[in-house]
């Protein structure tokens, strides 16, 4: 039987502090981590079977030519950086989705899949699944955030943003002001759905997001460190005001990283062991303008990662706030 904390975590927009209603959205929604970011949110599933994926670099398509099942079985514990679902993301509290997509080479049609490093799920069959969980969940907001597109041509681009329309529909939110957007104002034009497009394509249509209203500054590093006084500098350095921010609470595996734990993994070898680093720092943030906005992290079921960052929007409880 599920606790209430679970069904809490299904609602938390609808369920949370009645004092932050009027706050604005990119301050309340302090939460919105990605499925990894939650990061790479949608990694949860991998084809082992399909091509290695064009955002890899042509020496690992070359080991994966030479090695085949064994190279992506390998691939395969360093491209799953999430363990969740869309639909146990989103019940979770995970309300921001890092998304990368891309076509398959030499396959007929448009289709576009979810990418890293592997082919994943179909992009539609993504999309339906949290649609399903908003028809049920009416006021809770996502963010989707498309932030790398490969081996897309224009035709590929246009076959995606219908699917956004066609899927969505009305939920979608029209771009606007950030700091005019409130879960008021998103309850009142019934909106669930923000949808940031980092493509020339997306340029003209109401719906998509600039990618510039959402910049999500990157690490690239192992060391917990050096994430920390990132993480620190950049939002020291973030906008007051026109964006949204993300802080991606997550390190970046190198080769020797790799070989390193080769059969061990990303979780295994990297994430677990500096997971509870990142987390003293997550724990000791703030919300707000001069505060965390959107956190990040990989595999966000290892620790009570959604709620921790949840709990933080207590923090603008006039009670409660930190100066």
């Amino acid at each position: 039987m599920e606790g209430t904390e679970g069904r809490g975590r299904k609602s938390f927009m609808k369920n949370g502090p009645k004092e932050t209603a009027q706050n604005d959205l990119e301050r309340r929604l302090v939460p919105l981590t990605y499925i990894k970011r939650s990061h790479d949110s949608f990694s949860f599933w991998v084809d082992e079977n399909a091509p290695v994926g064009p955002d890899q670099k042509a020496f690992v398509k070359h080991l994966a030519m030479i090695f085949r099942l064994l190279a992506k079985k390998v691939m395969k514990k360093w491209s799953m950086t999430q363990n969740l679902t869309f639909r146990e993301q989103l019940e979770g509290g995970i309300r921001y989705f890092d998304l990368r997509v891309s076509s398959k080479p030499g396959e007929e049609g448009c289709e576009v899949y979810f990418i890293h490093g592997l082919f994943g799920h179909k992009v539609r069959d993504g999309l339906m699944d949290i649609n399903n969980f908003l028809n049920t969940h009416s006021k809770e907001v996502v963010f989707l955030d498309f932030n790398h597109h490969y081996a897309m041509e224009e035709d590929h681009h246009c076959y995606l943003i219908n699917m956004l329309k066609e899927v969505f529909g009305s939920k979608l939110c029209k771009i606007n002001v950030v700091e005019d957007i409130t879960l008021d104002y998103m309850w009142e034009k019934k909106y669930q759905v923000l949808v940031f497009y980092h493509h020339p394509s997306a340029k003209g249509c109401p719906v998509l997001w600039p990618g510039s209203k959402i910049p999500a500054p990157w690490a690239n590093t192992t060391d917990t460190t050096k994430l920390i006084q990132f993480l620190e500098t950049t939002l020291g350095e973030r906008a007051k005001y026109g964006s949204f921010h993300v802080s991606q609470a997550i390190l970046t595996p190198r080769i020797k990283t790799v070989v390193g734990g080769l059969v061990r993994g990303l979780r295994n070898y990297l994430v677990e062991k500096n997971l509870p680093i990142i987390m003293t720092w997550v724990e000791a943030q703030k919300p707000g303008e001069n505060g965390v906005n959107i956190i990040t992290s990989d595999f966000v079921e290892l620790v009570d990662f959604a709620n921790t960052v949840i709990q933080l929007n207590n923090l603008l409880l006039p009670d409660k706030a930190v100066t």
